[in-house]
């Protein structure tokens, strides 16, 4: 996905975001009700996604709005995090058939759209929620068991893996390491915030 940052050509977010809306170039599309292209601060330097939408996302054009996105909202207080002030989104941006994971192709087919939105968004870190975003972004055969918690670098962005929401909801053993990791991420984002403070952004 990396490689197809420096051939993008969309004049703006706007633009982008207009495309994606219309998109149809995988199977997906036909069965959502909406493309959920993500929301927030288009220019946050944090960034979290996920996979892709499930049922009230789909139904309500945005993404975390259903249980899982419930926890994620509250993890995001705890950790002192205003929502308004990140960017979410997901790998694919229609839901796939009853919360399925997407598939290669629709991976593919979608990842222009999330290349695109992290080259204008331009975070300093991205917070991946789950397998698909941590093997979308990081490694392909990376285990979010095995790797979540680490940090990587890619393009000069800061990534954490982490669980995604929904794994808390069906097994809350998770929520200690996940909340463990937003120790590390919020650690890593005040660094990030006071070094633009130093650099008068």
């Amino acid at each position: 996905m990396w490689d197809k940052m420096d051939l993008l050509e969309y004049e703006n977010f706007e633009q982008l975001k207009e495309v994606c809306l219309k998109c149809n170039k995988c199977p997906l599309r036909a069965g959502a009700k909406n493309v959920v292209f993500g929301e927030g601060n288009p220019g946050a330097k944090l960034m979290f996604v996920g996979e892709g939408p499930g049922k009230q996302e789909d139904e309500m054009g945005r993404p975390f709005v259903g249980a899982a996105g419930q926890l994620l909202d509250k993890i995001l207080a705890a950790a002192g995090i205003n929502r308004q002030d990140v960017y979410i989104g997901n790998v694919v941006k229609c839901r796939p058939p009853n919360n399925r994971l997407p598939r290669p192709n629709e991976v593919e087919a979608c990842s222009e759209y999330l290349a695109a939105q992290i080259k204008f968004i331009k975070p300093a870190i991205i917070v991946c929620l789950g397998a698909l975003a941590t093997q979308t972004l990081i490694n392909p055969q990376a285990r979010i068991t095995s790797v979540r918690g680490k940090w990587f670098e890619r393009n000069g962005i800061k990534i954490l893996p982490t669980f995604h929401p929904a794994a808390l909801l069906r097994d809350p053993a998770k929520k200690r390491p996940v909340w463990e990791d937003f120790k590390s991420l919020m650690k890593v984002y005040r660094e990030v915030n006071i070094e633009q403070l130093t650099l008068g952004f």
